[in-house]
């Protein structure tokens, strides 16, 4: 289920409040912050925007 346009315009990295990428991939979903260099996961819709469970790039 892709994210709502509205939602991404105003969701930012938690870590250093940047923008972040929308990626789609075969098996997963995720939000990207180029500036950290970490991955925050998407599941079922709703995007898991803690620090401490962003995967690094």
């Amino acid at each position: 289920m892709p994210l709502d346009d509205r939602l991404l315009e105003i969701l930012a990295c938690p870590k250093c409040k940047g923008e972040l990428e929308y990626r789609v991939g075969e098996a997963e979903e995720a939000l990207l912050c180029h500036a950290c260099r970490l991955q925050y996961e998407v599941d079922e819709g709703i995007p898991i925007m803690l620090i401490d469970e962003a995967k690094p790039l």
